[in-house]
């Protein structure tokens, strides 16, 4: 088994930022002029910071089995880094929407958000995020206790209303969020079956 030393696992961590980092660098330095953002730039930064959102929420997801099947522990210790950039490129993602493609026309955007199945979707999504960010330090892990990890198990239904919010924006080629939706069901898949695995486990240690 692959061990981490300190300095290993400090580099490690800095790679993650670094990684979580770029497909923001990549975008201001499309909009500053290295490149282009194509024919409707507003869209094209709202489609890039929505589909890093989802990317980083599912590599989330994946930590956990990944740290099952290969016994490589240290990977948790950049969950929690992985989940807060998803929550910053979410909100990026929104303020984009809300200041740059609406206007802060609020109006509009009370009908948008109740009318809108797909506005909806992203809007529930961002809001459950919120509790998640805040209880993300280890301080509210250990005061909120076992409450702790009922609330972050919403993280799944977080991603499941980007998946929805990513379908029902697209009008034609839904390849796209479908492969978002196929990741999703084996990652929620395999937590089913974990949990499955556990309950029969404890029904024959508790067996007379």
């Amino acid at each position: 088994m692959f061990a981490m030393t300190r300095r290993s696992l400090a580099w490690f961590k800095a790679g993650t930022v670094i990684c979580c980092l770029l497909p923001l660098s990549i975008l201001l330095l499309r909009g500053a002029g290295f490149g282009n953002l194509g024919a409707n730039p507003v869209q094209e930064v709202l489609h890039a910071l929505g589909t890093t959102t989802l990317n980083l929420l599912l590599i989330t997801l994946a930590v956990t089995p990944a740290r099952k099947l290969t016994g490589l522990n240290w990977l948790l210790r950049v969950r929690r880094t992985l989940g807060l950039f998803a929550f910053a490129y979410a909100t990026l993602h929104a303020l984009t929407y809300v200041a740059v493609d609406q206007r802060l026309d609020w109006g509009g955007l009370i009908v948008d958000v109740t009318e809108r199945p797909y506005v909806t979707a992203g809007f529930l999504a961002l809001v459950l995020m919120v509790p998640l960010a805040i209880t993300s330090t280890n301080a509210m892990q250990r005061r909120l206790g076992r409450r702790w990890v009922g609330l972050h198990r919403s993280v799944y239904l977080v991603a499941a209303l980007g998946v929805l919010h990513y379908f029902w924006q697209v009008k034609l080629d839904t390849s796209g969020p479908s492969v978002y939706a196929l990741i999703l069901a084996v990652l929620l898949g395999y937590r089913l079956v974990a949990w499955a695995g556990r309950r029969r486990r404890r029904a024959v240690l508790n067996r007379p």
